[in-house]
Formats: C-alpha cells, sequence, structure tokens
C-alpha cells in the first residue's frame, strides 16, 4: 500500500484529528495519553525519544513503545529528537511498525537540548535538516512530520516551514513562541505565524499555543485556519479540555491511577501528573504536597488522593452560599482548570522577593552562601544535603586536580606520561608502551604476543632490547619478515 502525504495522511491515517496531545517528556506516556483519549483526544503524541538510545537500547525501547499493545492508543505519532540522519532513520525504523507517523522533534526549547544539540537549536541548520527528512522520507514506510518553534520574523518562519514542506514533511506542528520564549519568559504565542506558515504551505498544519480550555480550540482553528490544535499544559491541568468541561480533580485523578494499574509506568510521571491536576489544591494543603513528594509507592500516592479528595469534600460541605473561588481563581480549586504561569514580576512577588533585594531571579538561580544555608541553595541541592548533611557546595572547597599536559582535563595521579587516560591511551599506543597507573598494558601484551608467535614456531624468544619504544616496534617488524621468508 503506498504511502498516503499531505491532506490524505490527515484524513484518512489520522482520522482528521482536530484535537490533538502534544509530547511531553515523562508525561504523555501511555496511561496518560489513554485517558486524554476517553476525554476528547483524537491524535496523541508519544514522549520525546532519544534517536540515539532508542537504537542502542533494547530496555529502553521496551519502556518507552514496545510495551503491551493497546488498540485503542491509536492514531499515534512517535516523537524523535536526533542531530544525525543515519542515526534518526535507524531508530524511525524500529519504531515506525508501532506508530502511524515519525515526528522530528525540532521546538525543544530546554538547555538539555542545547547541550545535546538537537530540538530547536538546529533551526538555522537548514542543510542538516532536509538532508535528515529527506533520508526519512525515502526510507521510511509511514510519512514524517515535524514540531517546530518560530522565528521572531514571520518571513523566515514561513520560509523555514517552506524548506521542510520541500524536504518531505507531510504534517507541521507551529508552535508559536520563540526558543527563547519558555519558563517564567514563556509569553504569549503569536497566532500570526502559524496564521502564515498555514497560508503558506500545502501540507497539514498543527497550531500549539495559548490553548488553555476548548474555546482557546475553536479561538485559534479559527484565527489561523489550521487542520487541528495541539495542548500540552492545558491537557496536563485538565485532561477533559478538549470535552469542554471542568471535571472535580479526584474524578481524573483516580480514573488516571486506575489505567496505571493496567498499564503501568514509572512512579516520577505519575507523581508529576498529581502535582499538576492537584496545582491549585495543593497551595491550600501543603502538608499534603510535602506527603505527595516523599511517597514511594503507588499505593502510597493513592492514600494521598483520597486525603485530598476527602479535604476538598468537607470544605464543599462547611462552604457558605454565595462564596467565591480565592486567589482570582475561575473556579474553586478542587476543580479542574488552567494554570497561567506566573512571569518573572508576578514570581517575584510570590516569593515575597523585590527586585532591589534579590534582583532577577532566574528557573535555577543559585544564591548560595559558604555556610551551606539550605534556604539560598535550589531543590535539587537540599535534597543532596538531606542524604548528606556534611556536604558542602562552596567552590572553594572542591578538591584541585593537576591537569593533563596535553589537553588541561585532570591527568592520573600515577600516570608515567603526566596524562589524563584518553590522552595516555593514545600515547601509549603511538609508542607501545605501558602505563600501570591507568591499566594500560601495550608493551607488555606486545611482548607476549612476540613469545607466543615464536614458541609456536620453535624459535627461541628474542630478547627484547630497552631501546626506545618506537625501534622495538620496527625490529620486531622486521623480525617477522625474515622469519616469514626464511
Amino acid at each position: 500500500m503506498p504511502k498516503l502525504r499531505g491532506e490524505a495522511f490527515w484524513r484518512e491515517t489520522l482520522r482528521s484529528a482536530h484535537y490533538v496531545v502534544a509530547p511531553m517528556v515523562d508525561q504523555s506516556e501511555l496511561a496518560w495519553r489513554l485517558l486524554s483519549r476517553r476525554h476528547g483526544a483524537q491524535l496523541c503524541y508519544t514522549p520525546m525519544l532519544h534517536a540515539q538510545v532508542f537504537l542502542r537500547d533494547a530496555n529502553y525501547r521496551r519502556e518507552n513503545l514496545y510495551g503491551e499493545a493497546c488498540p485503542e492508543d491509536r492514531p499515534l505519532i512517535v516523537q524523535f529528537c536526533a542531530n544525525d540522519p543515519e542515526v534518526f532513520v535507524q531508530a524511525a525504523l524500529l519504531a515506525q511498525d508501532y506508530c502511524d507517523a515519525i515526528d522530528l522533534n525540532l521546538g525543544c526549547p530546554q538547555m538539555i537540548a542545547k547541550r545535546g544539540h538537537y530540538g530547536a537549536f538546529l533551526q538555522e541548520e537548514w542543510d542538516l535538516l532536509q538532508r535528515m527528512i529527506l533520508l526519512a522520507n525515502e526510507k521510511l514506510s509511514v510519512p514524517i512530520t515535524c514540531k517546530i518553534r518560530i522565528f521572531p520574523d514571520i518571513d523566515k518562519t514561513v520560509k523555514y516551514a517552506q524548506m521542510l514542506e520541500k524536504a518531505g514533511c507531510q504534517l507541521l506542528t507551529v508552535h508559536g513562541r520563540t526558543k527563547e520564549q519558555k519558563g517564567p519568559l514563556a509569553g504569549v504565542a503569536s497566532w500570526e505565524h502559524i496564521q502564515a506558515v498555514r497560508k503558506a504551505v500545502n501540507i497539514p498544519v498543527f497550531a500549539n499555543g495559548n490553548i488553555q480550555c476548548l474555546s482557546d480550540v475553536q479561538e485559534c482553528i479559527r484565527k489561523t485556519g489550521v487542520h487541528g490544535v495541539m495542548s500540552a499544559e492545558g491537557n496536563l491541568h485538565n485532561p477533559a479540555l478538549f470535552e469542554g468541561r471542568n471535571p472535580l480533580v479526584w474524578e481524573m485523578a483516580e480514573e488516571y491511577l486506575e489505567i496505571v494499574r493496567k498499564y503501568p509506568c514509572p512512579l516520577s510521571y505519575v507523581r508529576a501528573h498529581l502535582f499538576k491536576l492537584w496545582h491549585h489544591t495543593l497551595q491550600v494543603y501543603q502538608q499534603l504536597r510535602e506527603e505527595l513528594a516523599k511517597v514511594k509507592t503507588l499505593d502510597g500516592i493513592v492514600d494521598v488522593n483520597r486525603e485530598l479528595k476527602l479535604r476538598c469534600q468537607e470544605e464543599i460541605a462547611n462552604q457558605k452560599e454565595g462564596e467565591k473561588p480565592k486567589e482570582g481563581l475561575p473556579f474553586f480549586h478542587w476543580i479542574c482548570q488552567p494554570y497561567i504561569r506566573p512571569g518573572p514580576k508576578e514570581r517575584c512577588r510570590e516569593n515575597g522577593e523585590s527586585g532591589m533585594e534579590k534582583g532577577a531571579r532566574g528557573k535555577r538561580a543559585l544564591e548560595e552562601e559558604e555556610d551551606g544555608n539550605s534556604e539560598l541553595l535550589s531543590k535539587n541541592k537540599q535534597k543532596k544535603k538531606l542524604r548528606n548533611p556534611n556536604k558542602s557546595f562552596d567552590p572553594s572547597l572542591k578538591p584541585k586536580y593537576a591537569k593533563c599536559d596535553q589537553c588541561g582535563n585532570p591527568k592520573g595521579t600515577k600516570c608515567v606520561f603526566n596524562m589524563c587516560r584518553g590522552c595516555c591511551k593514545k600515547r601509549a599506543f603511538k609508542e607501545v608502551a605501558d602505563c600501570p597507573g591507568h591499566g594500560l598494558l601495550f608493551k607488555t601484551k606486545y611482548e607476549k604476543s612476540l613469545s607466543w608467535q615464536h614458541s609456536q614456531r620453535g624459535i627461541q624468544t628474542p630478547e627484547i632490547s630497552q631501546r626506545g619504544d618506537a625501534e622495538v616496534g620496527e625490529t620486531a617488524v622486521l623480525k617477522e619478515a625474515g622469519d616469514s621468508t626464511g
């Protein structure tokens, strides 16, 4: 059967999907996808998978895609991050029988994507992207799609989308934010950019950004003309978003936990979902927030969820007539509703910090003192401090290492060449030398090899002179040549 393309692919394979659940790392796992599909989602993506890891690690494949077959979980698009055409295609070939399309992630703006050189940090490398998509389009039996972020300039964004379409992309998801717009600086997504892309290409387009409720979905489709709308944050806080409902939080949480019992996933995923669902309630019941963070089993999470439900039901029973939601929320905190991410100024006020007192404080900014005051440590370092109370994060107390003569990395303390292991290995190999400090025994093994060869021929093992190692190699080679001709 020929591979469907463009509009035909969207209409027949994806069943004209309008409501789409975004690929979310550690969050769009099978259990969550099934919950979302039960409540209006028509198409789901897997979490972003690393092509290189997927290719080499059978356990990674099994845990993320090859698990229990689930007919309910279709149509499904598998998303990969990659920066090498061959690796991307080989990983996609292993996944194509388990999905309806393969998506290339060109939208991840996080620091890990910058370090790994993938996601939105490939958006200037058009030649590489063309090669990746051309090869995938040629080799795969399913269509190739892309998820991108915009450039500040609309014209450049349009040319970018047209380049991807020409290379073979069959469906394009456009997140209407630049790669710099993330976290507290996310701001509002530009539907104007999305509309321009939709008008300029002949393949289906999904919009992503500013979606908190069903009316946003309808407004986005009306203004941009896109084929479908993708939701990430909105879906995590209200899985019934595409139904146009705002259910009680514990109803969604209990249904999700039942699905998790049938289709297990790491406990960290479950905990993260409940933190999102109960976000507003956990601001009220801080003690239960701490319990949810510490619990070690699924049954423990179920118990915390039950306690949160009881607290909310007590609050409802004691509610006064005409009472309105607090903290400016559109609904009471026990109802699924959007979470509006505060900007830098609002976040500063929430933390009780003025710009003069602490300055602009980023998501992972660290302000530490030599005494290791836990109030000034990041959450990650506070956890390390709990595990090891004697741990210090004072940079001046870090051990100083002697540097490798070759590259500047820390050298081995017992290295005969005063080098790191990598440089030592290259030199020892080149000079047929030993370095006991790094466990490198090239010379010893070479001598043993020669001894064994000569013993096989009944020839006395020659003594290897203590001349320079380079001469040792030349002498051995010449002697071997003489033996073979004699």
